[in-house]
This record gives C-alpha cells, sequence and structure tokens, in this order.
C-alpha cells in the first residue's frame, strides 16, 4: 500500500475514521471526506500528518449536493497526485415507517446511501482504471433482510449491493469493486432506535455473542481494496454471523 491513495467518505467519526486509520497504518496515504464533522476530521489528519508527514488531507462536501461529488474527487486525487482507491461509507440512518415516508426522507436516504456512491465512483473510474484500484462500498446486512420500519434505508442498502455487484462488470477488469456489509458494529448515538432490550436480542442472536468494533469493518476493508487481487462483485459480512438468524 506504500505510495497509494485513497478516499474515504465519511471519514471524521466511528467507522469511517476506523477504516481510515487503518489505511494509513498500512501505509496509504488517505483523503478524508466530511460534511459537517470538519473539526474532528482536521484533527485526524492532524494525528495522521503527525505521524506520516503529507499523509492525510481533508475534503469537504455535501453528499447530497450532486455538482459537489465531481469535486471532491477532484480534491482527493489532487492532494496525493493519485487515486487507488474509494471507499463509500458516509450514510445516514433512521427509521422511516410505512405511512409516513415523504420526498425527504427518500432523497437523504437515497442521496448519501447509493445515489452519491454511483456518482463518485464515476467521477473516480478514470484514475482508478489508471491505477488498477479498487473500491469497497459499505453496505448492510439489512440490504438483503429489511430492518423494520427502516424501510428507505434497506431500500438503499439493497440498491448499493446491487451497485457492488453491477460495478464489477462495468469496471472491470481494471478496477475491482466490492462491498463490506456490517452487522452491529456501532450502536447509534443518542440511544436512538435501539432499547436496552433489543440491544440484548441482537446480542442474543448473534453466534459470536457480542457485537463488533469498527475496526472489524476496517480490516475487511483493507483486505478487499488492497490484498485481494482476484476477488470483486462480492459483498463480505462483517456481522458475527447474525445473518445466519435473520
Amino acid at each position: 500500500m506504500q505510495g497509494s491513495a485513497v478516499l474515504v467518505t465519511g471519514a471524521a467519526r466511528r467507522i469511517g475514521a476506523a477504516i481510515a486509520r487503518r489505511l494509513h497504518a498500512a501505509g496509504a496515504s488517505v483523503a478524508l471526506h466530511c460534511n459537517r464533522s470538519r473539526e474532528e476530521a482536521d484533527a485526524l489528519a492532524a494525528t495522521l500528518n503527525a505521524a506520516r508527514a503529507g499523509s492525510a488531507a481533508v475534503v469537504q462536501g455535501d453528499l447530497l449536493d450532486v455538482p459537489s461529488l465531481s469535486r471532491i474527487v477532484e480534491e482527493a486525487s489532487h492532494a496525493f497526485g493519485r487515486l487507488d482507491g474509494l471507499v463509500n461509507n458516509a450514510s445516514s440512518f433512521y427509521a422511516t415507517p410505512f405511512g409516513k415516508i415523504g420526498s425527504r426522507e427518500w432523497e437523504d436516504l437515497i442521496g448519501s446511501n447509493l445515489r452519491a456512491p454511483l456518482l463518485l465512483a464515476q467521477a473516480a473510474a478514470p484514475r482508478l482504471r489508471a491505477a488498477k484500484g479498487a473500491i469497497v462500498n459499505i453496505v448492510d446486512i439489512h440490504s438483503e433482510r429489511p430492518l423494520k420500519d427502516f424501510v428507505v434505508y434497506s431500500i438503499a442498502k439493497a440498491g448499493l449491493a446491487g451497485l457492488t455487484r453491477s460495478l464489477a462488470l462495468e469496471l472491470g477488469p481494471d478496477v475491482r469493486v466490492n462491498g463490506v456489509s456490517p452487522g452491529a458494529i456501532l450502536w447509534p448515538e443518542g440511544g436512538k432506535h435501539f432499547d436496552p432490550a433489543e440491544k440484548q436480542r441482537i446480542e442474543g442472536q448473534t453466534p459470536l455473542g457480542r457485537i463488533g468494533s469498527p475496526d472489524d469493518v476496517a480490516g475487511a476493508v483493507k483486505y478487499l481494496l488492497f490484498d485481494a487481487p482476484f476477488v470483486t462483485g462480492q459483498v463480505l459480512a462483517v456481522d458475527g454471523g447474525r445473518g445466519i438468524h435473520l
């Protein structure tokens, strides 16, 4: 991974930050995309640059603003003079009970989880082809088995799984495209959506008996980006086996 450059969307916090740290530790330079979390992104970039000068840059932009997507790719590519990988991690997540779904929820959840990954991949494709690079999309186990009351989110992630396979066809043989499908990794902030009883039920439903960590996802992303030269069009579940019971 030495000398390679990767754009990670939603990289300021949580799973995105863990992915960026793992790729950086393995030798890659990282373009840290953020939207509203600029302070956290700057702090992470400072930490990474302290470890290896000139190895991290921040690219800010709203993924719902379609004209911004090509600019985000351009700035990330310009930061290091190349682009070897794209990790579509940024995501909106909240309930949309059937009967209460409006255009705002549709635009936000489909826009962040499906449209932005497609258009970012399209903008990045020429550079990724030149580098024989790779794309990793962060999907969700609920792309295959919908989560009740999360209708639009489940649809969006199902679309992202389909996009992963479609792009593997479109961009092969030059660019590999895969996905990582997390199960319960981090609970939503603010205690939303999952009360203590539901958390306990989910953990009990998982064969490994616990939730995962952001680094579990980050390790899978690193593998698919750089250590899997004959793997494309696949979605790897990182869920502690929970998908067996869903």
